[in-house]
């Protein structure tokens, strides 16, 4: 029997390499169905070539065009974020890759979670925004969280078969398109020169976060719930060649790394795969090419989203809820140059200084965070 496979967000960067994933192991898997927020074209055409049982389109602008086009298949198509919640749990899915961007992705991943599927995430907000509350459902519902970020996945991967504890998480970050550059310079940086990655390829919304570190930061507290470990038990280290995803240390001192090429395609195959590992024609690392891999500390002072991720870990309760908010409005209002690089900081650290805090939030504390936090930074921005 093929697996059959949810992907939400089908049409951003890891839903789009995913359905590639699909395509190339076709004799494993099958799509169960595909969602978009606005992306009504490119999801039309998914559509037509994969045959989905489900189509969901978030805005119900589009949904009339998605019906129409494709009222010649036997393909049902419903709209809005209620139809994407309901997909993650019908009855045939397996699996439920949560490739949407930001906070929008917790509820589907909440009813995921309550119908008992395993959850490939890739989503890290959900974790971020919510980390207490999707562990207690996964474990409640029996439902297991597979990571796909590539960072998760090779903690993830180092740590099958070992029955050791944890000593110490270094996560791996290539520090973006900025390494290495002062405040001065970030002072004049603009969203183009913010969107030129290194080493990945990735949607906008992820790759500023990267430039800004706060990919990092959110990856820091994902690793904290995903793997049950303390915050001074996860080390961020620069490594620019993206050649090692990360690293785990245990007690006897011995480290274990994951390595591969920067192909976000291995991590999605292995969370549809595991616990096998199937055969790809995937580009393989030489070795004799590789000159240098180096290791440097991140700079916090200048790269201040990172250290505010800390402090939100550290203090818990709704804190990670505000963190995210904020920088998902100044991410926005930077790519559509309302602020400046470095101001985005500025606005995420008032942001947090204003919103109500709360110790042990429930799901609707949540809710109501994330929009009082949209509130304070977009009158801030």
């Amino acid at each position: 029997m093929k697996k059959q496979i949810v992907i939400l967000g089908s049409t951003g960067s890891i839903g789009t390499q995913a359905l590639q994933v699909i395509e190339e192991q076709s004799d494993l898997f099958e799509v169960y169905a595909i969602t978009a927020n606005n992306s009504a074209e490119l999801l039309v055409e998914q559509a037509r070539k994969f045959h989905p049982e489900v189509v969901v389109i978030a805005n119900p602008d589009k949904y009339s065009f998605v019906k129409e086009s494709l009222q010649d298949l036997p393909i049902k198509v419903f709209a809005g974020s209620q139809s994407i919640a309901e997909v993650a749990e019908m009855e045939p899915v397996d699996i439920v890759l949560t490739a949407m961007v930001g906070y929008a992705g917790l509820l589907p991943t909440i009813h995921a979670l309550k119908a008992g599927k395993t959850i490939a995430l890739a989503n890290k907000e959900t974790m971020v925004v919510a980390g207490d509350l999707v562990c207690d459902l996964s474990k409640k519902h029996k439902s297991a969280i597979l990571p796909v970020d590539s960072e998760h996945s090779a903690i993830f991967q180092c740590l099958a078969g070992e029955l050791s504890p944890i000593e110490k998480i270094i996560l791996t970050a290539s520090g973006g398109p900025f390494r290495g550059k002062d405040r001065n310079f970030l002072e004049h940086v603009t969203p183009a020169d913010a969107l030129k990655h290194p080493n990945w390829s990735m949607g906008a919304k992820i790759t500023i976060d990267s430039a800004s570190m706060m990919n990092k930061g959110f990856e820091v507290i994902e690793a904290k719930w995903l793997f049950d470990v303390r915050p001074d038990q996860i080390v961020p280290v620069v490594h620019p060649q993206s050649l090692i995803h990360s690293m785990v240390q245990f007690e006897d001192g011995s480290v274990k790394a994951q390595m591969g090429l920067p192909d976000m395609k291995l991590p999605i195959q292995y969370a549809f795969t595991y616990p096998e590992r199937v055969k790809t024609n995937y580009p393989r690392i030489d070795f004799f090419q590789c000159k240098d891999m180096t290791f440097e500390e991140p700079d916090m002072k200048v790269f201040r989203n990172l250290a505010f991720a800390f402090y939100a870990l550290d203090k818990g309760g709704n804190m990670p809820c505000i963190l995210n908010a904020a920088n998902e409005v100044v991410v926005a209002a930077f790519l559509h140059e309302k602020i400046g690089f470095l101001q985005m900081s500025d606005v995420i650290e008032q942001t947090m200084q204003r919103v109500s805090f709360i110790k042990k939030p429930t799901y609707e504390d949540y809710v109501a965070t994330d929009a009082e936090a949209r509130k304070v930074a977009s009158s801030l921005v």
